[in-house]
């Protein structure tokens, strides 16, 4: 055998081709099974409110927004992730709450000067109830850059419509103080308000705040709606001193809480003499001459003096 090597055979495999790198996948949403791609997002700071409980209560509109921008700004991170989770959301979450805002709004403003395009949600509901965004909308206000509400659901309105009380005028107040001598000062302030009074309120702090309502405003028609939209959904409704009766008995509320409270009785604010005269009764039989004093004045706007002094001539008359 000859030792002369043999030449290479010629590579006769075909030439390998490089795969080619998948296409980035559009931003989108994922509802009903389906895959849905996110229009492009103008720029600015996009405002979108989001389920308080049934996470089927979003909006496409909300989902398209969530999905197209640059990033989210959550209250909780934890808790958003699991919305856009669900529907299938790939958007940066950013955190953004009360510890954080003033460190975090100067870098949000300048990512918005550049162009950007941010979503802001809180925990649950609309942004901007209770939570801190409303100084950074103000301050975008203030430059001239762009601000978009996506609007949708509220625990406010949702507790509202199915309270049975009167829902064309109505305040919300948000919470009320946590020690009860605040609680009654700051409820004295809202009797003469002329509409349905919106309160928002701890579990633990629930039937404390029914009583300190029932001593100022008296046998005013009240609701307590509690896990809005949730499975264990509950709206309990009645005079304030049944409802703090009945929560002081119960066991501890869970959940997220509501409380609304109906309006003045029709003609006690600038009552006359007589109207004067059966709202202090009404006062003095449940609290004492100070107090009644106080709710009386603040629901018909009459002098603190000129209460007083008509409220001594009733407790001195046999």
């Amino acid at each position: 055998m000859s030792d002369v090597p043999h030449a290479p055979l010629p590579d006769t495999a075909p030439a390998r081709q490089q795969a080619p790198a998948p296409a980035a996948r559009a931003p989108g949403y994922t509802a009903f099974g389906l895959r849905a791609e996110a229009e492009p997002l103008a720029p600015g700071l996009h405002i979108v409110a989001t389920p308080i409980g049934n996470l089927r209560d979003i909006s496409f509109r909300a989902l398209a927004t969530l999905a197209a921008a640059d990033a989210v700004l959550a209250e909780d991170t934890r808790t958003s992730k699991t919305l856009l989770a669900h529907y299938g959301i790939t958007t940066p979450l950013m955190p953004y709450h009360e510890h954080n805002a003033a460190q975090m709004r100067p870098k949000i403003l300048s990512r918005l000067r550049e162009g950007g395009r941010l979503a802001l949600i809180s925990d649950a509901g609309t942004p901007l109830v209770s939570d801190p965004g409303y100084k950074l909308v103000a301050d975008l206000v203030a430059e001239g850059l762009p601000v978009t509400g996506i609007p949708g659901p509220s625990a406010v309105l949702a507790a509202l419509v199915l309270a049975g009380l009167p829902t064309d005028r109505f305040f919300f107040e948000g919470f009320l103080p946590p020690k009860s001598a605040a609680r009654k000062g700051r409820l004295t302030e809202l009797a003469a308000v002329p509409g349905t009074l919106v309160f928002f309120e701890s579990p633990r702090r629930l039937a404390e705040m029914l009583e300190d309502a029932a001593a100022v405003l008296g046998p005013r028609p009240g609701a307590v709606a509690r896990e809005l939209t949730k499975y264990h959904e509950t709206v309990r409704r009645g005079p304030l001193p049944e409802l703090a009766q009945h929560y002081a008995e119960a066991e501890e509320a869970r959940g997220e809480i509501v409380v609304i409270i109906g309006r003045p009785e029709a003609g006690i604010a600038g009552a006359d003499a007589g109207s004067l005269d059966e709202a202090l009764r009404a006062a003095l039989a449940r609290v004492s001459l100070k107090e009644a004093v106080a709710q009386v004045a603040a629901a018909t706007g009459q002098p603190r003096r000129v209460v007083y002094a008509r409220a001594l001539e009733l407790t001195r008359t046999p």
